[in-house]
């Protein structure tokens, strides 16, 4: 019998931060750059930026709940952004840039709802993160695919996600 796995897409801002910190943890199977949560069909990376489309940049997390509970990628993805924050994290300003969770099942919309009341008194401010139900996931460009490891020394990667990748690691205690 094969492995049963299961995936989770999120939106917390940038993509390439996002795949670069999931892409850490053990359980989880693969992530996916892409786009999600608007009306566009096969939206470019050009037409999301603009706003038009209303599509956040995403990440699709595929797990094995063996290894990972969605719980535990709850924690590493409200860890991992500011979730307060609406339509933007740090410079990235946009709805592209919004922190959003789309689900599958409605198990998982009551376990992301249940999760998100539980800690929304660790924040000064209310949780402004969208739970929605997924539509349509589309992949990236290829080049948005791995682009934390693949051009670490971007100013971006150096600026943005490398402390970001640093602060994950040392909350939950990960080795480089």
């Amino acid at each position: 019998m094969g492995e049963v796995f299961r995936s989770i897409v999120l939106g917390g801002g940038c993509f390439w931060c996002t795949e670069a910190v999931f892409k850490m943890f053990k359980g989880v199977v693969k992530v996916t750059p892409g786009y999600a949560g608007g009306t566009t069909k096969n939206p470019t990376y050009g037409q999301v930026c603009s706003g038009a489309t209303g599509h956040a940049e995403v990440i699709k997390v595929d797990y094995d709940p063996k290894s990972v509970s969605l719980e535990k990628l709850l924690e590493i993805f409200f860890k991992a952004h500011d979730p307060t924050s609406l339509n933007r994290q740090g410079a990235d300003v946009g709805s592209q840039y919004r922190s959003i969770i789309l689900y599958s099942t409605d198990a998982e919309r009551k376990a992301v709802e249940a999760y998100i009341k539980r800690i929304s008194g660790n924040y000064e401010k209310p949780i402004a993160t969208e739970v929605k139900k997924l539509g349509a996931f589309y992949a990236s460009e290829d080049y948005h695919k791995d682009y934390y490891k693949n051009n670490p020394f971007q100013p971006y990667c150096m600026l943005v996600i490398r402390p970001k990748v640093a602060k994950i690691r040392k909350e939950f205690g990960l080795s480089e």
